[in-house]
């Protein structure tokens, strides 16, 4: 069964109509030639945008020269409601400094630390799929409970079923559904001083968001204080000096970080966990190998564990192959540059796509097929240095890429180990975008006990 993907739009569109198709989706929005060009040229009456899969253009913008292709200030209008100035949105030395207070709480040792808490959340996951065991249910819901419970376990100690936990999801969920994903300065360069005309919903779901955030720092602080805070990543982060300036982060900043943990680790995470449980649902043969795999852990797996599950971590990453959770990721030339022989002026956006990346026809073999074993060839080796980026690349790329492949796969162990999917013949997914890569009416799942 080959994988579900968006139908492309026709390559010649109005600007108005392609406006109107990429609030709707981003991935539909984008013509079938894409998957086979190194590089595309978008124009406006307000700037110009250029598509790059070719790898040396893509490690020219993400690894050589990162600093003269800062974050796209675009795609931040957005999302600055909720994530202020959080090192999502942040270029220059404000996100240096940022990046040094934070990277130290995912290094090295770390993630062992952080691995107790998240085999817990698995298993609870795990024991909700199994409450509906011998039914057909939507699992993109399932699976964001499950990224959440993650999140609030290793970040505040605190189980999904906390109260304030409770409150902090509901109300990401509210937002995720009120947010489009572009807002009218993307595409119009309005002044600094002009207001941005984000939705009343979306304003207001933030700010209750970043309040509930608040408490559970200023509550972290109080702990931290008293000598009471767990050592969860919350206390490592906050209790983290710059190296340089020797300053930690405010209460604010900390509620702009810890904004864009739950909104980029969550939402990340429950979209690939789902894509992974539709694959594996619909390749039986690939699930009855993991869950072989997941029967010979032990009750309480280590680091050392987390090397067995070599074809778990092999379904994992070719989910993300297919159904990279970031489809696109935007830059902004900062100087006169010239790509496959075009001028490139300053200003101009520069979009990496990881989705047209994975499935292009000149970079893997068969590549809109779902082919695990990929990852043990040479090939497909070859094919991931060149041109595999699910979590960004270079001095950008994502603090908690580590934190996310195991968390992903421990998640996919512990609920093969005891149940069995199958999948809604009527119900194929279809893929659309927004803030990540989604299905456009969810995913539906049989789930039986093994």
């Amino acid at each position: 069964m080959i994988p579900p993907k968006p139908k492309p739009r026709p390559d010649r569109v109005s600007l108005w109509r392609y406006m109107k198709l990429f609030r709707q989706d981003l991935l539909s929005a984008q013509p079938q030639r894409l998957y086979r060009a190194w590089m595309a040229e978008f124009r406006t009456p307000f700037f110009r945008s250029y598509l790059v899969n070719d790898p040396a253009l893509v490690q020219l913008v993400l690894k050589d020269r990162p600093r003269d292709f800062p974050k796209s200030s675009r795609i931040a209008e957005g999302l600055r409601p909720l994530l202020g100035n959080s090192v999502f949105l942040t270029n220059g030395e404000v996100w240096a400094r940022q990046r040094r207070i934070i990277d130290p709480a995912f290094e090295g040792g770390r993630l062992r630390d952080s691995l107790p808490a998240m085999w817990d959340a698995a298993c609870a996951a795990r024991d909700r799929l199994t409450a509906h065991g011998g039914s057909t249910i939507e699992v993109e819901e399932q699976t964001s409970h499950a990224a959440a419970d993650v999140i609030f376990r290793t970040l505040f100690s605190l189980p999904i079923e906390d109260a304030l936990a409770q409150q902090v999801f509901h109300e990401f969920r509210a937002y995720q559904r009120s947010q489009p994903l572009l807002n009218l300065a993307a595409f119009l360069p309005l002044p600094r001083w002009m207001p941005r005309l984000h939705r009343r919903g979306t304003r207001t779901s933030a700010a209750r968001i970043r309040t509930l955030i608040t408490d559970l720092t200023t509550r972290r602080q109080d702990q931290i204080a008293t000598g009471t805070a767990p050592q969860d990543l919350a206390t490592k982060i906050m209790t983290t000096a710059d190296p340089e300036t020797g300053q930690r982060f405010t209460t604010a900043e900390m509620v702009d970080q810890v904004a864009i943990f739950f909104l980029a680790g969550h939402e990340t995470s429950a979209s690939a966990l789902a894509w992974a449980l539709w694959l594996l649902a619909a390749h039986p043969d690939w699930q009855e190998k993991l869950a072989a795999e997941a029967r010979a852990l032990p009750d309480r797996p280590g680091m050392a564990d987390l090397s067995k599950l070599r074809l778990t971590r092999d379904v994992f990453r070719e989910t993300l192959r297919l159904y990279p959770p970031v489809p696109m990721m935007v830059r902004e030339a900062a100087q006169p540059e010239s790509f496959r022989g075009r001028a490139v002026r300053p200003g101009a956006q520069v979009v990496l796509s990881p989705w047209h990346q994975h499935r292009h026809d000149r970079l893997w073999s068969d590549p809109d097929s779902f082919d695990p074993a990929r990852w043990q060839t040479e090939a497909g080796r070859a094919s991931a240095r060149a041109a595999y980026m699910p979590f960004s690349a270079g001095p950008r790329v994502c603090t908690g890429a580590s934190f996310a492949m195991a968390e992903g796969v421990l998640l996919l162990a512990a609920i093969l180990r005891d149940l069995r999917l199958g999948v809604v013949p009527e119900r194929t997914p279809d893929p659309v975008a927004f803030l990540t890569v989604r299905a456009r009416d969810g995913i539906w799942l049989r789930i039986d006990r093994r």
